[in-house]
């Protein structure tokens, strides 16, 4: 650090004379004092342009002679000669200034009054070295905002509401009794169409576990008018583990005037985005209706955690994507889909951080999922069973016991399909109908589509000794009743199972 500036009052005849005040140098906390080049410096180094000004020390060198004179005897004043000289100042300072004025008006005012040479001062505060690069100031006067109302007029008819209606039941084994419905909301985007069907993708998490999915399409309406024109949706094909789905809707049951306002997404390629190029996010935020916010790409092939030792890789924006966002677009300039909303950092220290599927690596699987056979859902009093009683086995359970993930099977119903099929007691199914299972909830969110009767392949991981053996097996589905009357927990979704039962099934 440095000392405080010293001041020190000296004088000559102080009677008459003036005070001479001398500024010390500032001096550096080692107690050495800092001597400043007094050859075109100061003392804090700056250059003055080669003037000697000295280390801030000043003093009136007219008042030291004035205070060495004192004591000598004036002459005797001479009262017309110096009026004559105060005149003769006077008309020329008038005069300099008038004429600095006329010069001003005439050349100067477009011109500093003043100009600087700063070149030994940038040469004296530290140059760039050669292997540092020196940003470009854009040519841009000042920022605007970016306008996406064409954008969005052009793709918003592409955009759609989904609402997934649910009924809650306390169900212990095939036990209880239905409570109330429960109703959550997310956003879709129309992909594609058929000879008979509108084909619309989303995320996984927004249809799971539906009674029954309802679309609410973008035609121009009002929110309450189109929500009039909602149209019922059944499952075209689900993947949980990449929180994908395709729905798909009837063209017959969508009006007239609808069908001739809406459109199919163009979707875009997520490998070419670079980061801080515009993005704008379309979705049914906060389930309040349509919404779009806008920002740029901050980050891309984002590894995000998912928990029990999953991640993802996502787009990452400042655009904001909130709840109802879920299974939206996410845009660049050209209107091109180039995510599918996802998900967003809930935490509070964390603001704009929101993240999308990449286009690029769900189209594949977008396409495989709508090339699937459309699930009708089947009455409750119709759906098939396995025959088994399991337990589901996470990743968390994987690490601590050594079990595959997916559904531990710990009994098999006598007579029932699993049975017959020759699936045993301690088998793991990993697979439905060539979709992952990774819970009792995904297996019965799958059983919902099947009749009794209906033959499906089940892949099942067998232990032995120190691995799994695969086996795909086929299953005629069994009906509720089969056996006793404990057969109805043949596909109970016991997953909120005890950690005692957890810990015993992995013995």
């Amino acid at each position: 650090m440095y000392e405080d500036v010293t001041k020190e009052n000296s004088g000559v005849n102080s009677s008459n004379s003036y005070n001479s005040y001398n500024y010390t140098n500032y001096n550096y906390s080692d107690d050495k004092t800092y001597n400043g080049d007094l050859t075109g410096k100061s003392a804090y180094g700056y250059g003055n342009g080669g003037n000697n000004y000295g280390a801030y020390q000043y003093s009136n060198a007219g008042s030291t002679m004035g205070n060495a004179m004192g004591n000598m005897e004036r002459p005797a004043k001479k009262r017309g000669l110096k009026i004559l000289v105060s005149i003769i100042v006077l008309l020329a300072i008038v005069g300099g200034i008038g004429a600095g004025g006329y010069l001003y008006r005439t050349y100067g005012k477009d011109k500093p009054l003043f100009s600087f040479n700063t070149k030994k001062t940038e040469e004296n505060t530290g140059a760039n070295p050669d292997n540092i690069a020196t940003t470009t100031v854009s040519n841009v006067g000042k920022a605007t905002v970016t306008d996406v109302t064409g954008v969005v007029q052009e793709v918003m008819p592409s955009m759609v509401i989904i609402h997934n209606n649910r009924i809650k039941s306390s169900n212990f084994f095939g036990y209880g009794q239905e409570s109330e419905g429960l109703y959550a909301s997310g956003s879709g985007i129309i992909v594609g169409k058929n000879d008979s069907e509108l084909l619309i993708a989303t995320n996984f998490h927004v249809v799971d576990g539906a009674d029954s999915i309802e679309v609410i399409f973008s035609d121009g309406s009002s929110d309450e008018e189109a929500a009039k024109k909602a149209v019922q949706a059944d499952l075209k094909g689900p993947d949980p583990e990449m929180d994908l789905a395709v729905i798909a809707v009837s063209l017959k049951d969508i009006p007239a005037d609808t069908a001739s306002k809406i459109k199919v997404a163009t979707l875009g390629d997520s490998n070419a985005l670079t980061l801080g190029e515009p993005a704008i996010a379309i979705g049914n935020a906060l389930g309040y209706g349509q919404s779009v916010s806008t920002g740029v790409i901050s980050a891309v092939n984002r590894k995000f955690d998912m928990g029990e030792g999953s991640s993802k890789i996502y787009i990452q924006t400042d655009a904001a994507i909130n709840p109802g966002n879920s299974g939206g677009a996410l845009l660049n300039i050209k209107g091109e889909v180039i995510g599918i909303n996802s998900i967003k950092i809930g935490e509070a220290a964390v603001e704009g951080m929101g993240y999308a599927i990449p286009i690029s690596l769900a189209k594949p699987k977008i396409e495989e999922l709508m090339n699937q056979e459309t699930k009708k859902k089947v009455k409750e009093e119709d759906q098939g069973v396995i025959g088994i009683q399991g337990i589901s086995v996470s990743a968390e359970d994987t690490m601590k016991y050594g079990i595959p993930q997916g559904v531990y099977v710990y009994e098999t119903i006598p007579g029932g399909g699993a049975e017959k099929a020759g699936i045993e007691k301690g088998d793991v199914i990993v697979k439905f109908d060539g979709s992952e299972i990774g819970s009792m909830e995904e297996l019965h969110s799958k059983l919902r589509y099947y009749s009794v009767g209906t033959s499906v392949n089940i892949t099942i991981l067998r232990p032995n000794g120190n691995q799994y053996d695969t086996i795909d097996v086929t299953v005629q589905l069994s009906n509720k009743n089969i056996g006793s009357s404990d057969d109805n927990n043949s596909n109970a979704e016991s997953d909120s199972a005890s950690d005692d039962e957890k810990a015993g099934t992995g013995g």
